[in-house]
C-alpha cells in the first residue's frame, strides 16, 4: 500500500514538473531553451537523468505535458523513463542541436507511419524550437521519396492540424 502510495507521489511530482516547465515556457519563452538544458555530465548522481529530462522535455511544452499527465494514473513510471531516457539521456547530447534532433525525430515518425500522436506533440515540439512552416513542408516532401507519399500525405495533415490549433483563438482560453 506504501509502495502504490509513493508510485502515485512520483507520478504527480512529475506531472507537475512538466506543468512548471510549460508555465516557464509561456513565460520566459523557448528562445534560451537550449542554454538552460547544457552543462549534464555523467559525473551526476544516478538521478540526474530525470531533473535533466524534465527540463529538457520543456520543448514538447503543453502537449508534452498532456501526453505524461494521460500517463500518470496508469504507468507513472513509464511516464519517468520517457523524461529519462530521450529527453536526459539521448536529447542532452552534444552534437546536435534541438532544431536537428526534432527535425530527425519529425522524419522518423513521419517514416513510421503508425505514430500520429507523437507526431503531432514534435511538431509542437519543432514549432516550439523555431523549425519555420517551409522547413516542415521540406521535410515532409523528403519523406515522400523515402517513406511513400501516403506517409508524408499524413505527416501534411499532421502539421496542418497543429498549424490550426495553434492559430485557433481559444488555444489558451480556459477549459
Amino acid at each position: 500500500m506504501l509502495e502504490r502510495h509513493r508510485e502515485r507521489v512520483r507520478a504527480r511530482i512529475v506531472e507537475l514538473q512538466a506543468c512548471l516547465l510549460v508555465l516557464d515556457a509561456k513565460i520566459g519563452g523557448y528562445a534560451d531553451m537550449e542554454k538552460r538544458i547544457k552543462g549534464y555530465d555523467a559525473t551526476r548522481p544516478k538521478r540526474w537523468r530525470m531533473p535533466a529530462g524534465t527540463r529538457q522535455a520543456g520543448i514538447d511544452g503543453e502537449a508534452g505535458h498532456n501526453v505524461v499527465a494521460a500517463l500518470a494514473d496508469i504507468a507513472p513510471d513509464f511516464a519517468t523513463y520517457l523524461f529519462e531516457f530521450p529527453f536526459g539521456d539521448i536529447y542532452s547530447r552534444a552534437g546536435l542541436d534541438l532544431r536537428s534532433r526534432e527535425i530527425a525525430t519529425i522524419a522518423a515518425l513521419i517514416a513510421m507511419g503508425n505514430a500520429a500522436p507523437q507526431l503531432r506533440v514534435h511538431i509542437e515540439a519543432g514549432l516550439n524550437v523555431g523549425l519555420s512552416r517551409e522547413e516542415f513542408i521540406e521535410v515532409i516532401m523528403q519523406m515522400a521519396v523515402s517513406a511513400g507519399f501516403s506517409a508524408a500525405l499524413n505527416g501534411l495533415f499532421a502539421v496542418k492540424e497543429v498549424f490550426a490549433q495553434r492559430a485557433s483563438p481559444t488555444r489558451d482560453a480556459p477549459a
